[in-house]
């Protein structure tokens, strides 16, 4: 039997790429159940939520419209279409835990789809473990993914660690300032949460390696949006880069308020949020030259596409990190659940580490449970965050430095 995944139907990329995504495997003999149940538990609200509304919840939304328009997920030699389920986790531990369970024991899902964020992903996994279903940790950025692959072995990590974005982005640093565009001191500072706390550890280990001087370090609680007092901090040590490992709101505290100070180092990178449509939206021309955490290969026919289908489907664009990513983690799930034929988790997960998939994001094959090409560091050129490293990547861009002085708004 050849079943066909239509990622994006009733829409022109069902035209170009329907080709790639027919897929071959064995039938099954059983009878079609009458729709596959997903659940999940998102952030709607709490200090997540924005995170997961741009990034999680879109893609999820756009996945099960595109599956159900092209008929559903084949199972039992036919089209069955995918119900969902969901709860909102409040962006607290507890709360996601509770519906994890909730899901898995009275609503009786089949699959349950992952919660945004490192912390949640991470407070979650076990509960996703003990109970058997697939855990596509795609908003997940840990140095811990490749002992938890192993210890979780439904798991599944996408977003690289937090030691690969920080030695892309101190490459990158490395590379500038050979060609003399940036000098030696850095400032950084950093979310006091999961996802900030790995992600500083290792910079700060990047740095020492490069021998970059740490000028500015400081770490902020989750929550916090009156950023002056520690970006003057920072302005003080005149850094020639800044980083700010970051959560959206913060992100967008951080470069609002930097604008206000005047804090223009020749490098200004932020975290989550820095690929978001809304940064572009918020700041303008003041978003050109900024970096930040993530990055895609614009020029690509498929992201293309997928860019045009999630702007019809939702009423905005995605953002230039996760949202591909997570839609092309669905893309495996579907195309795992349909080669193994019927609504076997254990199965489905053995075909999502093992198998190799077509996904709008290229090729996909997992490997010890790690997706193995991430994006790093992206940069808004001309109204397109761009790739920047690793720097082998296809697609990847020269980056343009010194940023620009920020403009009045």
């Amino acid at each position: 039997m050849t079943t066909t995944l239509s990622g994006f139907a009733a829409s022109a990329f069902v035209a170009s790429m329907i080709g790639a995504f027919a897929i071959a495997g064995p039938a099954q003999a059983q009878t079609a159940p009458a729709s596959v149940k997903i659940g999940y538990a998102i952030s709607k609200t709490g200090p997540y939520a924005g995170g997961a509304s741009i990034t999680t919840l879109p893609n999820y939304q756009v996945w099960v419209k595109d599956v159900n328009e092209a008929g559903g997920i084949m199972l039992g030699g036919k089209r069955v279409p995918v119900e969902v389920v969901e709860y909102d986790d409040r962006s607290n531990s507890e709360e996601a835990v509770k519906a994890i369970e909730r899901l898995a024991t009275q609503d009786k899902v089949d699959f349950i789809l992952p919660p945004w964020g490192t912390g949640l992903n991470l407070a979650v996994g076990p509960t996703f473990n003990r109970l058997g279903y697939p855990q596509l940790a795609v908003t997940s950025v840990t140095d811990r993914a490749p002992e938890l692959a192993k210890r979780w072995q439904n798991a599944s990590f996408w977003l690289g660690t937090s030691a690969q974005i920080s030695h892309a982005l101190v490459d990158l640093l490395a590379k500038l300032r050979t060609e003399g565009k940036i000098g030696n001191k850095v400032a950084v500072v950093s979310v006091a949460d999961q996802f900030g706390v790995e992600l500083i550890n290792a910079g700060r280990a990047a740095l020492k390696k490069a021998n970059f001087e740490l000028v500015y370090d400081k770490t902020y609680p989750l929550g916090t949006q009156d950023m002056q007092p520690i970006l003057t901090e920072a302005m003080r040590a005149a850094p020639d880069t800044f980083i700010a490992f970051s959560y959206p709101p913060d992100t967008m505290a951080i470069t609002d308020q930097s604008r206000v100070l005047g804090f223009n180092p020749k490098v200004f990178f932020t975290g989550v949020g820095a690929a978001f449509p809304l940064y572009k939206q918020r700041f303008g021309a003041n978003a050109n030259g900024v970096m930040g955490i993530g990055g895609w290969n614009a020029d690509a026919p498929a992201l293309k596409a997928y860019l045009k289908r999630h702007t019809e489907v939702t009423g905005r664009e995605p953002d230039r990190w996760a949202s591909p990513i997570t839609y092309a983690s669905l893309q495996v799930l579907q195309q795992a659940i349909e080669r193994v034929g019927k609504l076997d988790r254990a199965a489905v997960i053995k075909e999502i580490h093992n198998g190799t998939f077509k996904t709008i994001i290229g090729d996909v094959k997992l490997k010890d449970g790690l997706l193995q090409e991430v994006w790093a560091v992206g940069q808004w050129q001309d109204g397109e965050f761009y790739g920047l490293a690793p720097m082998n990547y296809a697609g990847a861009r020269q980056a343009v430095t010194p940023k620009s002085a920020w403009k009045a708004q």
